[in-house]
């Protein structure tokens, strides 16, 4: 996906030598955790707008140099990176770097988080199932084989949760053969988490424990 043109300049990064009154002054006027800082006309790092407030106004942003946080991507980062980079981060700036550490502007967090929302994961009509594995014993291709072999598409699969023992998997697919498909992943030992009206292993589970309550309390 291009990024390039969600490229916003319209904040000037500080020099290292700027009052700290002026980047507490800034931060009142916007909403963003941080500001991007140069050098030299080289970027240098970010100051969080919660640092800002802590610091002396009395003093220059060079003074809380060992604060500035290095973060950053360049233009050519794909966009996943990009959306790794700001949760790793905290942050809903995400400054952007050219050849020499060239400062060319910045990706605001919710642009990048539209282009995740338009993938088909997302907006594509579907079914979402969410399975559970032992950590070494789960395939993405395996996945894929069993929701594919049911003769149903598959949007996207992502790692949603993982544990020293398990891993649980979300698996996006297309409205056909739910229950086909949950019980070939059960037949492969996955555990399916999410719940499913067409799941009829679990109907059949309830039926049977009614039946059987009803006989014990005969």
């Amino acid at each position: 996906m291009e990024t390039l043109n969600y490229i916003i300049n319209d904040i000037e990064p500080f020099d290292i030598s700027a009052k700290i009154t002026d980047v507490q002054t800034v931060f009142n006027q916007l909403t963003y955790s941080h500001v991007p800082v140069e050098r030299d006309g080289h970027y240098i790092g970010c100051v969080s707008e919660n640092d800002a407030y802590c610091f002396d106004n009395k003093k220059l942003l060079s003074d809380f140099q060992y604060a500035l946080e290095p973060f950053h991507v360049l233009e050519d980062t794909n966009w996943l990176d990009i959306l790794e980079a700001f949760a790793l981060n905290n942050s809903n700036i995400m400054p952007v770097l050219g050849a020499e550490n060239k400062y060319l502007g910045y990706y605001e967090l919710g642009d990048i988080m539209s282009l995740f929302n338009n993938t088909p994961f997302l907006n594509e009509t579907g079914g979402i199932i969410v399975v559970e594995k032992g950590a070494q014993d789960y395939s993405f291709s395996e996945v894929c084989q069993i929701v594919e072999s049911n003769g149903t598409r598959i949007f996207g699969v992502f790692i949603s949760k993982i544990t020293d023992q398990t891993v649980q998997l979300t698996v996006k697919i297309g409205h056909t053969a739910m229950n086909s498909i949950v019980q070939t992943f059960r037949r492969y030992n996955y555990n399916v988490i999410s719940h499913h009206e067409e799941d009829k292993f679990l109907e059949d589970l309830k039926e049977r424990s009614e039946y059987l309550d009803k006989y014990l309390n005969i």
